[in-house]
């Protein structure tokens, strides 16, 4: 099934797509991250937002 790009609910928030342009630019806006900054973090925590939420959290504390 495509990638509803009308449907952008809470669910697909709860997973980052990088192969998509409009969600790489609202993570990077959100999350105040640059898009190789965000790659990075998806592929050591996987595309669950909260674990990318996280684990960004966890590096600015030290």
């Amino acid at each position: 099934m495509a990638d509803d790009k009308t449907n952008r609910g809470p669910q697909d928030r709860s997973r980052i797509n990088l192969g998509e342009d409009y969600e790489v630019r609202y993570w990077t806006d959100r999350l105040g991250v640059s898009k190789s900054q965000l790659e990075e973090v998806v592929r050591q925590v996987g595309p669950s937002a909260k674990a990318v939420e996280d684990a960004l959290r966890k590096q600015t504390l030290g």
